[in-house]
């Protein structure tokens, strides 16, 4: 089974023209890890503590990236906005 990762522009929601395949995985570990890596990346050109929840949110919103795993496995999901979710509350300042 392959664990096929596109990436999307959240910039460019819904626009197909501007994904881009990332690669092939054999397994679905390491489809996610490659995902993660890329909303990592957004995340490791800010500061911690400096910006809200709904900033680094809507942040993310306009100019992350959204990978995704294209696979028949049904067992393997992922979602880049829930993940991003979870960084945004580790990045944001305490409220």
């Amino acid at each position: 089974m392959k664990y096929v990762v596109y990436v999307d522009d959240n910039f460019h929601y819904e626009d197909e023209s501007e994904r881009y395949k990332l690669g092939e995985f054999d397994s679905c570990d390491e489809a996610i890890n490659a995902c993660k890596k890329i909303v990592n990346e957004y995340f490791q050109k800010l500061e911690r503590g400096k910006s809200s929840f709904d900033e680094l949110w809507g942040g993310y919103m306009l100019y992350g990236e959204d990978p995704f795993i294209s696979t028949t496995d049904p067992d393997c999901k992922f979602s880049a906005w829930e993940y991003a979710k979870k960084r945004c509350r580790e990045f944001s300042k305490q409220q």
